[in-house]
């Protein structure tokens, strides 16, 4: 399992759906992962930006950009995040952003 993933999951049911479905196949943890990171990040701007009052409407105007690419950006299945637009959205919400390398947990 990936470092943290089990006190990512706040049931005993999705732990077990992990252990049975996830754990131990390197491709799933893989993609598991991922899908941890696109749901952290659309989580994260959902967060900033409604910390912030403003609608999907105003932070695409700030950012320069449309509501319907925010709104792409604030759903977890997103995939298309690119570091360009990840920096645009931290500038228009007054953030600095941060990119942490960390080792990957091997599995046996």
């Amino acid at each position: 399992m990936p470092k943290g993933a089990k006190t990512k999951l706040h049931s005993k049911a999705s732990m077990y759906l992990y252990d049975r479905y996830v754990a131990g196949n390197r491709r799933r943890e893989q993609e598991y992962d991922e899908e941890v990171v696109n749901a952290e990040i659309a989580r994260k701007i959902f967060e900033l930006r409604t910390k912030a009052g403003l609608t999907q409407q105003q932070l695409a105007a700030r950012v320069g950009t449309s509501k319907s690419a925010i709104s792409r950006l604030e759903d977890a299945d997103y995939e298309g995040h690119s570091l360009s637009m990840l920096k645009r959205i931290a500038e228009a919400l007054d953030r600095r952003l941060e990119i942490r390398f960390v080792p990957i947990k091997k599995t046996a």
